[in-house]
């Protein structure tokens, strides 16, 4: 079967590389905010109608984690209303649901990295409203993939990874926070594992994955703080023009932001390794691999 696939968020990071990944599992209808605005619940509904997919893949979001404090209500439709519209028009449909979530849904307080059956408590809104589409999800449709990822980063867009390259070109010294720790996960990876789980789950001879739906952990493998990222951005970067010196490690207290974020980020991901995919790259791997 000729599967057709919506995708979400085409000029994101993750929706970029989706558009380019995907259609080796089906043809894509990819939208962009300005063909699609997940604030605007009509909107999403007379695109899947028009469209009739067999997979939706939502790679859009309200992903400004500090702006968030500020705009809740945006946030929220976006991030926690839109994915239970989707989620409907999916059910609908019988088509299968795939969905992008956070580690931000934690607190933090955890010494281990979180699994999939830890309870989630986030600290901040944007978190809140992440939680609350991967609730909307599961409390209307079975056939959804839900992905928690962390740190995303490319060359697109704005990330950690082109911030902490456009100050080393304007500063020689650089103040970045040491004390929380993730993954940093490159959005092209991200594309790929999900389309390898596609033609995984959309496999007509394959039925044993059916019962397999369900929420994953999917972001790269070690982890770092923010300052490891830096270090190890500058540490790897081929770009000329640098002026940086000295990478400085400060606490989160000396950095004031308007969104708290959560000390540990470390997602497991024993679940999504036995039962989705057969491997995921170490964080350094992949950032070698971008930068050049």
């Amino acid at each position: 079967m000729k599967h057709r696939i919506l995708l979400t968020g085409r000029h994101g990071q993750v929706g970029w590389e989706l558009e380019r990944m995907l259609p080796q599992v089906g043809e894509v209808f990819a939208f962009g905010r300005e063909e699609l605005d997940l604030a605007d619940p009509d909107q999403i509904r007379e695109k899947v109608r028009l469209v009739k997919p067999t997979i939706i893949v939502n790679a859009a979001a309200y992903t400004a984690v500090d702006r968030a404090e500020e705009e809740p209500e945006l946030a929220m439709a976006i991030n926690g209303t839109a994915p239970g519209i989707l989620a409907e028009e999916a059910k609908k449909l019988d088509a299968l649901l795939v969905h992008y979530s956070t580690d931000y849904v934690f607190d933090g307080t955890k010494a281990e990295p979180y699994t999939e059956e830890d309870e989630p408590n986030p600290l901040n809104v944007y978190g809140k409203t992440k939680l609350a589409g991967e609730r909307a999800i599961q409390a209307t449709w079975g056939k959804h993939l839900i992905f928690r990822t962390s740190w995303v980063y490319g060359m697109r867009g704005k990330n950690f990874l082109l911030t902490i390259l456009k100050l080393a070109k304007e500063r020689d010294e650089i103040r970045v926070v040491d004390d929380q720790v993730g993954a940093p996960t490159w959005c092209r990876t991200i594309a790929e594992r999900t389309a390898e789980a596609l033609c995984i789950f959309t496999y007509p001879k394959i039925t044993a994955f059916c019962s397999s739906y369900g929420l994953y952990h999917l972001s790269a493998r070690g982890h770092c703080s923010w300052y490891g990222f830096a270090k190890e951005i500058i540490s790897l970067s081929k770009e000329q023009d640098l002026l940086i010196k000295q990478i400085s490690p400060i606490l989160s207290s000396d950095y004031t932001t308007k969104a708290t974020r959560p000390k540990n980020s470390q997602l497991d991901h024993s679940k999504t390794l036995k039962y989705l995919l057969k491997n995921l790259p170490q964080w350094q791997e992949d950032l070698f691999v971008c930068l050049n």
